[in-house]
């Protein structure tokens, strides 16, 4: 059984208490948020956080992360817990006292509370040290969206025997959703994130006279006739009950009215939920593009940059996340979600190499709807502060129970 320090009960009641500081750091780097991998501002606003508490501190070399390992009273296992922490190229418009003070760049994923709540279970940590048993890893990481930060920290030695904290024995992430119930976890055993791919395409034809396309060679019915051959192919090529979206976000072409442009570009997003159809969506992509260029005169080069794989969690450690969810916050608070996310996420580096799971936690405002408050990643979107204390318990929690 857990001392009363670590029971369930107890340990919410003290991240709620930790509550005013881990709205503080949140708002603070909401203020001032930064994109990528170089996040000074960021990383000197955590590490003054922290810099009261028992951690061993490791600093990121290419990258601005944040490793701080706690050594338990006694052996056990070694728990990564990870929050990452940059911002999006966006101009923010939500109507908050705290907003983004840095022009075009904002907090839309709400990254900034996952600090908030991994700093403050790293407190709650360290206040029941005689409690631990083991080691525990919190990683604060840069550069998710988009940046590959994961994969550059683990290429840093994060994972070793030798790295901050030696190797995991299991690893856990939280990420908060707008558009769930404030409060409630969500999660799912398995495949819960997509693997992402960029496509661009780059069709070519030859310029002339828009009087006269029998002159030229036009790019842009090429172009316009591959948009439905992708949709096609994924209709007719790919299993109906393995998830997969291939969408063309942008098309590009011609500089007036009256000329015709010897290029037309094409750029999307590949999504699937499986190395093998991502591999065969790929090979297909490169077979449409180039034989319906082919049908139109003109030629395709096919650009396909790969992206987060699979977010896949361990099944064992995802019903122990689950457990320890509904320990801490009651059983109508938990649940699974019934098919995966197809959204991209780079903890999914860690994840193929340590067992573990990703979670989510709703963050809806108060006042709104899930169903029809604006989204993660848009500029508008707002999120639950008093969340925070549950994401910082149930980090603790799956370090402690």
């Amino acid at each position: 059984m857990p001392d009363l320090a670590t029971a369930p009960a107890t340990l919410l009641g003290a991240a709620r208490s930790l509550q005013p500081r881990a709205v503080a750091l949140r708002r603070a780097l909401h203020r001032r948020p930064e994109v990528g991998l170089d996040l000074p501002l960021t990383r000197d606003a955590l590490l003054a956080d922290l810099a009261d508490l028992p951690l061993r501190l490791h600093l990121g070399n290419g990258l601005s992360s944040v490793v701080g390992v706690l050594e338990g009273a006694r052996p056990g296992r070694t728990v990564l817990l990870r929050a990452d922490m940059d911002a999006l190229p966006l101009r923010e418009d939500a109507a908050v006292p705290f907003r983004s003070e840095v022009d075009g760049v904002m907090h839309a994923c709400g990254h900034d509370l996952h600090v908030a709540m991994l700093a403050a279970a790293a407190r709650l940590l360290c206040e029941r040290r005689d409690q631990l048993a083991g080691r525990v890893v919190l990683v604060f990481q840069p550069g998710e969206e988009g940046f590959h930060g994961a994969r550059q920290m683990i290429e840093e030695g994060l994972l070793e025997r030798r790295g901050p904290g030696g190797r995991p024995d299991a690893a856990y992430a939280l990420h908060v959703s707008a558009t769930m119930p404030s409060g409630e976890v969500y999660s799912r055993p398995g495949p819960i994130m997509a693997a992402a791919d960029v496509l661009r395409v780059t069709v070519t034809g030859r310029g002339g006279h828009a009087s006269a396309p029998h002159h030229a060679v036009d790019p842009v019915p090429a172009a316009a006739a591959m948009v439905g051959a992708l949709q096609t192919m994924i209709t007719r090529k790919v299993d109906t009950h393995d998830p997969t979206v291939l969408t063309v976000s942008r098309i590009s072409a011609g500089t007036t009215d009256n000329v015709i442009p010897e290029t037309a570009e094409l750029e999307g997003t590949l999504r699937t939920m499986s190395e093998g159809v991502r591999q065969a969506v790929r090979a297909e992509i490169e077979r449409v593009c180039t034989h319906t260029a082919l049908a139109h005169d003109c030629t395709a080069r096919v650009e396909i940059e790969p992206g987060y794989p699979v977010t896949v969690n361990d099944p064992a450690a995802t019903t122990r996340l689950s457990d320890v969810a509904r320990r801490l916050l009651g059983d109508a608070r938990v649940g699974t979600l019934p098919t995966p996310i197809m959204g991209a996420e780079d903890f999914a580096y860690v994840l193929a190499r340590v067992p573990g799971a990703l979670a989510f936690l709703g963050a809806c405002p108060p006042g709104a709807s899930p169903h029809d408050t604006s989204p993660n990643h848009s500029n508008r979107v707002r999120f639950d502060e008093s969340v925070i204390p549950a994401g910082a318990a149930l980090y603790a929690a799956l370090a402690l129970l």
